[in-house]
């Protein structure tokens, strides 16, 4: 029930804050040694939190020992564990030590730098670090602050508010010439295994749904999007008075961890005159590994490119980084000056005001976060952490094509197995085996994996990546899902 405080009421006392904060610390500290006790899975039913929490906000306080114990026993088992060492689902969203101390000196100074004014460190150490790492990814100069070619980057929460913000970024630069009463007339491009958020970012932006092309790939393509499928489309939009506006390119897709040919795609982008995205949220963090930098060459065609530290670069969420050639288009969009915010500074052009290159007027402190990632671990361990997941996943592949029930769908290019089991017979219904196979090992709580449809193929999805996953939990769930997969063969018999 909580109690009546006697004191004055101070929800900033520097003593207590210590004081707590350390109890939430050994809180998170006893719940990473033991999370792979946890199933990875939560097994919880719909509603099961409502049964269990009071239907009324306390009304006085209560202690942070009781608090954390109800996370405990009523938070906790309606998790899905990101964290788990056998949490191989979507994509990871890796954590670390850095990574949350980070976002601790992020939530703690609790800045809401938007323009320089409001807190100059914060946007000049996003200016430093956004540098730092473009140049980890040796992106091209026309992308850096101190490229002297005019562009530089941004960090956001997510590669959704990034496309949002280079499509309307496109849509404007291209009625500017035309009257924006053509908007019914732009055309967006992706192809299937394009991340869902471009078909949302078309819809928020007003253009039209149906001027949305989802572009086909095929097994020869490795499923990727081919310059020939791409040119094809926009000269049939072309010929019916349509206009080409964007197209989003991906490093790493989600369904299957397909490369789409950079150049290749740039090349027809710009021919079309249109503006060209690369997305890179997965798989951007494995190109500071010089083996994997390949997959960016054409890269100085874009018009902006995105990646996400929240996924594998050890930058508790959320984190994305966008670069643009040209941040003007940015801010020739989203720009507002009401009289409240001008200051000296802004007016005299003399700085970034990162508010004019996102949508929301407030933002977090992320920078700090990713600095203190980079300076704790250094280049050298982040490559050997990027490093060590392919490597694990390169082991699972392995194994797979070992057992002559399975096979290999997709070749591997990073930390990414698509796999299946292979139909016993003609006519045998392998999207069933392989949906009971995936719903058998998920509802075990010992490992978590999701899903793709690939040419019509129902595949599973083995993304390797977690920070506290070692070569033992990949061999153990391999094993584990050799096990099931045995069960439901001895079942048809």
């Amino acid at each position: 029930m909580g109690s009546l405080p006697l004191n004055t009421f101070n929800p900033l006392d520097p003593a207590e804050f210590s004081d707590e904060s350390h109890a939430v610390i050994d809180f998170i500290a006893d719940y990473y040694r033991t999370v792979e006790n946890h199933p990875v899975r939560s097994q919880v039913k719909p509603g099961y939190l409502s049964k269990l929490l009071p239907k009324q906000a306390p009304l006085f306080s209560e202690p942070i020992d009781t608090i954390l114990e109800d996370i405990r026993h009523d938070i906790l088992p309606g998790l899905t564990h990101w964290q788990s060492p056998n949490f191989y689902a979507y994509f990871q969203a890796n954590a670390s030590t850095a990574g949350f101390l980070g976002e601790m000196l992020c939530s703690g100074l609790n800045v809401v730098g938007f323009n320089w004014i409001s807190s100059p460190a914060a946007t000049e150490l996003e200016n430093i670090v956004m540098d730092w790492m473009a140049k980890l990814l040796k992106l091209p100069p026309c992308f850096l602050f101190s490229g002297g070619q005019g562009g530089g980057g941004v960090l956001h929460g997510s590669t959704c508010e990034a496309v949002v913000c280079t499509l309307v970024a496109a849509r404007d630069r291209t009625l500017r010439k035309i009257g924006h009463d053509a908007i019914s007339k732009l055309v967006v491009y992706a192809s299937d295994q394009t991340h869902s958020t471009v078909q949302k970012a078309v819809r928020i932006v007003g253009i039209p749904p149906a001027n949305f092309r989802i572009i086909p790939t095929s097994a020869a393509s490795g499923y990727s999007l081919t310059a020939h499928s791409l040119r094809a489309a926009m000269e049939a939009d072309v010929a019916k008075g349509l206009l080409p506006v964007y197209i989003c390119a991906t490093v790493g897709t989600t369904a299957v961890g397909a490369v789409d040919p950079i150049r290749d795609l740039g090349e027809v982008s710009n021919e079309f005159g249109a503006w060209y995205h690369v997305d890179a949220a997965y798989a951007g963090s494995a190109t500071i590994c010089p083996e994997f930098r390949h997959y960016f060459d054409g890269v100085e065609l874009a018009d902006s490119i995105s990646m996400n530290p929240h996924k594998w670069f050890l930058t508790n969420m959320d984190c994305c980084c966008l670069w643009v050639k040209k941040p003007s288009a940015l801010v020739d969009s989203l720009s507002t000056n009401p009289e409240y915010l001008r200051n000296k500074a802004s007016e005299a052009n003399e700085v970034v005001d990162y508010k004019d290159w996102q949508i929301a007027l407030s933002r977090r402190f992320r920078a700090i976060k990713l600095w203190v990632v980079i300076r704790r671990y250094g280049v050298i361990n982040l490559v050997e952490h990027i490093r060590s997941d392919v490597a694990m996943a390169k082991q699972f592949e392995k194994m797979v094509s070992m057992d002559k029930r399975f096979e290999v769908v997709v070749p591997r290019k990073f930390s990414l197995v698509c796999f299946r089991l292979k139909p016993r017979f003609e006519g045998d219904d392998a999207l069933s085996i392989n949906q009971r196979l995936l719903d058998m090992v998920n509802s075990s709580g010992r490992a978590f994996m999701t899903h793709a449809k690939v040419d019509g193929m129902f595949v599973l999805r083995f993304a390797v990546g977690t920070t506290l996953t070692e070569m033992r939990h990949v061999e153990m769930t391999w094993k584990f899902i050799q096990a099931k997969a045995t069960d439901i063969l001895l079942e048809d018999v």
